[in-house]
């Protein structure tokens, strides 16, 4: 069983920045990828990042691609999700994810969600 705890949340004007945060906990070794996911009111959830544990190789949603840096922290077991210029667009509800089957869009632990509000 994983645990993914996020944080960082909030309510910011267009053009702002936030930061993201998801610990995770379980067993070692499972975990090889973490994910960033998004939900919009209305809208099906929809991939936003992906990081590989090992390595370190990322992949991006177009909509944020140049804007959004996915990054962790291995020692932590931190992964984070930094929001730049953000836009009205990306208000949504935001989850972290992982997977011990990094690259095949599997996630089977999730995290509860964090608020991203972004004003116009």
């Amino acid at each position: 069983q994983v645990l993914l705890d996020e944080s960082g949340g909030g309510l910011v004007q267009a053009g702002d920045s936030l930061t993201l945060s998801c610990e995770f906990s379980g067993p070692r070794g499972y975990v090889n990828g973490m994910g960033w996911f998004r939900q919009a009111p209305g809208k099906e959830r929809e991939f936003v990042a992906t990081i590989g544990w090992s390595g370190g190789t990322t992949y991006y949603a177009d909509s944020v691609k140049g804007r959004f840096t996915i990054s962790r922290d291995r020692a932590k077991n931190t992964v984070t999700l930094q929001m730049n210029t953000l836009k009205p667009e990306d208000t949504a509800v935001y989850y972290c994810a992982a997977t011990g089957a990094w690259g095949t869009g599997r996630y089977d632990y999730w995290g509860q969600g964090t608020q991203v509000t972004v004003s116009s």
